[in-house]
């Protein structure tokens, strides 16, 4: 016998919502082994918690009662981490609960509080919120919890990562020793087992494995771009997936505001979520998103938990995340409830290593590709102009009249150019891009430099190079590690292409394939932000407007660690040394 036999209104509700089959952590927490127990529970995002946790808490909060009995004081109280998510654990405990007569009230920062103050004086059920305006209502008296049954943490680790462990200890030691105690959590860190420890009873832990719920229908790619075409980049994507909606991060507000920006000046319909907006702003947003006015969403992490849009179906990580955790959040956006999603990482050439990493530590297989180029979506336009449904539709007697005065004037191919074009103005241009393919090795590894049989040098890739200089050298701090992203940036082209670098102590050479050399030397000529001259290493060509200095061609010792080359002085001069370094 499960909890969905004796929870009926919950049971009809479920099916009118189209739940014929639980997911895993929903089947592991009704259970009758479960029943009447607290609950240690481990599960990904996009697994159905909310569903589970509602379901678990039903028996305790009315038993075998169709309906919640009249009460001034709350029966359930849930915490959860952030607005949006407590405003989504509301949307769904409300349909959820819909047949049982359930009071809800939605407690959190940035709404008026004496609005919430009236919403817990008329008496509720159950109460969602966050963990400091909780704390707030609790001070104030607002909020009584003597009578509480249940108490859930939703999400608990982010909310011990967003600083709110003294609030919820406040909270825990508030409620009443006899409560029901359920503790959800993507992982299960040390601090986390600690509080359970110390705040839970007997606890049963529930583990589901990653990857057996909530990401299943997730495809993850690895798209490879230049440091410098991000906004190109998402463009293109966006463009190429055509997503009712999408979801593009950024680490930081800073990068959501330029990113959004350019989106919106290029004709997509797009908004913003970031922690500068108000809760009103935020509202607005994903209500635009909801109702089709918006398409697309710039946010930071903010938005990686609690947004649940049935549309969503495509997720772009402008900036990598920070760990292999927040790249399970952002991506559980989409592919939830058996649909299909596309999460997309953004990777350069210098954070391959970084992607590589996230996507084993979460254990994701990820299809490396190259970004859609500007071919590609005019193609896959062709293919919806094609399929568009206007195309199918009957023929009105009145738009048979204007089509017949129309063929009267202008030729078919005529009117068929301008509805083409016409279909074409909606959609923002795509962009080219350039694919910087780092190959298929996973570590980057690359063939050594060799010789032709002149002894000429070739290229890594087997042809023969091209030298170029640069005017930074060791007295700059000149170093690969810092010299080979700037050349990919700058050249756009990826680090296979680039041979040897000599550094001297004004400036330094290196090699560049012949095969993509002129590619190179057209990109260099942009600045890129800094002020470093690059041009080819006999100087007869020069890829930066403006003369190049005459360099001083006496050679000096590296400067020691820890001292400054341009405070020391030139040394005794000595023949010229130069240091080769392979990259």
């Amino acid at each position: 016998m499960t909890l969905l036999t004796t929870c009926a209104p919950l049971a009809r509700a479920l099916a009118a919502r189209g739940y014929f089959d639980l997911t895993d952590v929903q089947k592991a927490v009704s259970t009758e082994e479960t029943a009447g127990r607290d609950l240690l529970v481990s599960a990904q995002t996009g697994s159905g918690k909310t569903v589970a946790y509602g379901l678990a808490i039903a028996p305790t909060l009315i038993g075998d009662a169709e309906t919640f009995p009249e009460t001034a004081e709350p029966v359930a109280l849930i915490v959860a981490p952030t607005r949006e998510l407590a405003i989504q654990v509301t949307n769904e405990l409300t349909w959820l609960y819909a047949e049982t007569g359930a009071k809800l009230a939605t407690l959190v920062g940035g709404m008026d509080p004496r609005a919430e103050r009236r919403r817990l004086a008329q008496g509720v059920h159950i109460v969602v919120g966050t963990p400091g305006r909780l704390r707030d209502h609790l001070t104030r008296g607002a909020l009584q919890i003597g009578n509480l049954k249940a108490l859930v943490l939703d999400e608990a680790d982010e909310m011990l990562n967003l600083g709110f462990r003294e609030d919820l200890e406040f909270l825990l030691q508030a409620t009443p020793a006899s409560r029901r105690t359920l503790l959800f959590s993507a992982t299960l860190p040390k601090t986390i087992m600690q509080m359970a420890k110390q705040y839970q009873a007997n606890a049963q832990r529930i583990a589901i494995a990653r990857g057996e719920a909530g990401h299943a229908d997730i495809e993850y790619r690895a798209v490879r771009i230049a440091p410098n075409e991000v906004e190109h980049a998402v463009t293109n994507i966006l463009r190429h997936e055509e997503s009712p909606s999408a979801i593009v991060f950024c680490n930081t507000r800073e990068g959501v505001r330029h990113l959004s920006s350019g989106l919106i000046e290029r004709g997509f319909a797009a908004v913003t979520l970031s922690g500068e907006l108000g809760q009103a702003e935020r509202n607005q947003a994903i209500q635009a998103l909801r109702d089709g006015r918006a398409k697309v969403c710039i946010a930071t992490d903010v938005a990686a938990r609690g947004l649940d849009l049935p549309s969503l179906n495509l997720v772009i990580h402008a900036d990598l995340p920070s760990d292999a955790e927040t790249l399970q959040h952002r991506s559980g956006r989409t592919g939830r409830a058996g649909r299909k999603g596309v999460s997309a990482l953004l990777v350069p050439i210098s954070r391959r290593r970084k992607a590589e990493r996230l996507l084993a530590e979460a254990l994701v297989d990820a299809r490396w590709c190259a970004c859609p180029s500007a071919e590609e979506i005019r193609s896959a336009d062709e293919a919806r102009l094609l399929a568009d449904p206007s195309l199918s539709r009957d023929v009105s007697e009145e738009d048979a009249a204007v089509v017949a005065r129309l063929l009267e004037v202008h030729s078919p191919e005529t009117l068929a150019a301008a509805f083409v074009r016409q279909w074409r103005s909606r959609l923002p241009a795509p962009e080219d891009v350039f694919d910087p393919n780092f190959g298929p090795d996973p570590k980057g590894a690359r063939p050594s430099r060799d010789r032709d049989e002149k002894g000429a040098s070739k290229s890594r890739r087997g042809g023969p190079s091209v030298w170029f200089q640069m005017d930074v050298g060791r007295r700059n701090n000149a170093d690969p590690k810092w010299l080979l992203p700037l050349l990919c940036r700058r050249g756009k082209i990826s680090r296979q292409e680039i041979g040897a670098i000599k550094i001297y102590d004004r400036e330094t050479k290196f090699e560049i394939a012949e095969s993509v050399a002129k590619r190179f030397a057209d990109s260099a000529a942009h600045s890129d932000g800094d002020d470093i001259t690059i041009s080819y290493a006999d100087g007869a060509d020069s890829l930066k407007k403006g003369p190049a200095r005459e360099r001083d061609r006496k050679a000096f010792k590296a400067p020691r660690p820890g001292t400054n080359a341009q405070d020391k002085g030139p040394r005794r001069a000595k023949p010229r040394a130069e240091r080769s370094r392979q990259s």
